[in-house]
């Protein structure tokens, strides 16, 4: 690993294959392909219940560590959003009527063993919210567009944190390269950030069987 290079980029360029499998799944590809109707956008809000659930149960557990508060602006939360969300699309008794594929059940698993280690809930974090602030934006708007979901349905991909977007994923590459792990802490943070990929690959193969459609590229 070269440490002259940022942490942020390092971890960047190491995921990218990763990353780019995550938007290739069969699930994604629907959605932003638009050809999914609008229960099928809501299973993947109800698995993005649970998962975000643990990160944030491990944000709560980690408050006082050095490393992972850095990460953990309040303005991040998302559960309240997506209680917002799935009351919307489902209606008042949302709690009793969503369930976790397993795929979600084993991500849930994954992040609390991880998120034991600030570098391991680091990496699911960054997986997830750094998505969420970037490539999720594009979601919100075909939300707008396609289904008129602008506020309530909707409210899990609007951000109103300090600084806006850009000032937020500044920050957060500055804690990457600042949160001084040494380079075996850092490579153990860039196999949990895969590892955190796959799991979110898993999820999406899962609702793309529900819906018969193909798996990731």
């Amino acid at each position: 690993m070269d440490t002259a290079t940022p942490f942020s980029a390092e971890l960047r360029a190491a995921t990218r294959k990763e990353h780019e499998r995550a938007e290739r799944t069969g699930y994604m590809e629907a959605l932003l392909g638009e050809r999914l109707d609008l229960g099928a956008y809501t299973r993947l809000a109800e698995q993005y219940y649970f998962i975000y659930g643990a990160l944030e149960e491990r944000a709560d557990a980690l408050a006082d560590d050095p490393i992972a508060s850095r990460f953990t602006e309040p303005e991040l939360r998302r559960v309240p959003a997506l209680e917002q969300d799935l009351a919307h699309l489902i209606g008042p008794d949302w709690r009793e009527r969503i369930a976790p594929v397993p795929a979600t059940e084993s991500y849930v698993r994954r992040i609390r063993e991880a998120g034991r280690w600030s570098g391991g809930f680091v990496a699911h974090h960054y997986t997830r919210y750094l998505g969420d602030v970037a490539g999720g934006q594009v979601i919100r708007r075909l939300l707008a567009q396609r289904y008129g979901l602008v506020d309530a349905g909707a409210a899990f991909y609007r951000f109103d944190v300090a600084g806006g977007l850009p000032g937020f994923r500044k920050r957060y590459r500055d804690s990457l390269d600042t949160a001084g792990w040494s380079q075996v802490e850092r490579e153990r943070v860039i196999v949990e950030t895969c590892v955190a990929f796959e799991c979110n690959v898993a999820v999406f193969n899962a609702l793309a069987s529900e819906l018969d459609l193909g798996s990731a590229a």
